[in-house]
Parts: C-alpha cells; sequence; structure tokens
C-alpha cells in the first residue's frame, strides 16, 4: 500500500483511477514528454499509468501522485522509479503543464529523499537529459552532486547523486 505522505504545499499519495485522464494528458504532449522517451498514445499511457501501482506492489516504493493542498489540484508525480533494468532506484519527478516553476519538484522530491532515509535506502540518484535545463536545476536545488554522463534507454543522461537528508 502507498503511504501518504505530506510537505508544506502537497500531499504525496497513491495512484487512482481517476489520475489518469491527466497522465494521459501529459504523456500525449510531445513537448512535455520530449526528454522521457516522447509521446504516448492512449493504450501506451495506460500501461504506463498501470504500471504505478505495480511498482509499490513489485518494490515496496514507487512515484507519488503529488496534490496541492490549497485546491487539491493534481500537479505531477515524484519519488522512486526502479525498472529491472536499473541496480538501483531513481528518484525521480515530472510536473503537469502549468504547475512547472512554483518549487513543487523540489518540495516533493525533498520530501521523498526524507522518507527514503526513514526506510533505510542508500543516497539516491536521478538521471537527467543534458538538454533538460528544468530538470537539472531542480537536481542542483537539492544539492545533488553530479556524476559522469552514462546512456539510458539509448540516449545520454546526466547523472545526480542525491545528498541523504539529516
Amino acid at each position: 500500500m502507498t503511504p501518504v505522505l505530506e510537505s508544506e504545499r502537497l500531499v504525496l499519495r497513491g495512484w487512482r483511477k481517476e489520475d489518469f485522464p491527466a497522465f494521459a494528458a501529459f504523456y500525449a504532449d510531445e513537448e512535455r514528454t520530449r526528454y522521457i522517451g516522447g509521446p504516448k498514445n492512449a493504450w501506451q499511457a495506460w500501461t504506463g499509468f498501470a504500471s504505478m501501482p505495480g511498482e509499490w506492489a513489485l518494490n515496496g516504493y514507487g512515484l507519488f501522485a503529488l496534490d496541492r493542498k490549497q485546491d487539491g489540484a493534481t500537479v505531477g508525480f515524484a519519488g522512486l522509479w526502479h525498472p529491472a533494468y536499473l541496480e538501483e532506484p531513481e528518484l525521480a519527478w515530472s510536473l503537469y503543464a502549468g504547475f512547472e516553476g512554483k518549487g513543487y519538484a523540489v518540495e516533493a522530491a525533498r520530501r521523498v529523499l526524507c522518507w527514503a532515509r526513514d526506510r533505510g535506502l542508500p543516497p539516491l540518484m536521478s538521471f537527467v537529459h543534458p538538454e533538460n535545463l528544468p530538470s537539472q536545476a531542480v537536481a542542483k536545488r537539492l544539492g545533488a552532486t553530479p556524476l559522469p554522463p552514462t546512456t539510458l534507454r539509448g540516449e545520454p543522461r546526466l547523472r545526480f547523486r542525491h545528498m541523504v537528508p539529516a
């Protein structure tokens, strides 16, 4: 079962079926998905959406849906992503259109880092496309240390190691 976490402005929670339309709209947007594999049709989006609770069942952690406390709007998702081809979980985040530039990704990622620490997970890493300047800024605001670049799913990626919060 997905825990419910809170930060100053956000509720980090498990996924509900009614979250799918916003998720599908995000993945249909070529601009929003250009650094994470490109747009997906409705079937592909559903497959990705269904994997969200599946990751929690398989790994005991995963990505949270992010709701803004002030009005309940779902602003995106953040948490741990750990497909079988990665040696360790990645701290990941994505925001839906209109919610970027407000600090939600940093706030959610910080909360996830504390939760991961309390669960005994090691320091986390993030992969960021070299052209994705907003996500690089999030990693830097989190105090992550740059590591040598790598390749992920056949594309270049910058790697960042996050510090374990005190």
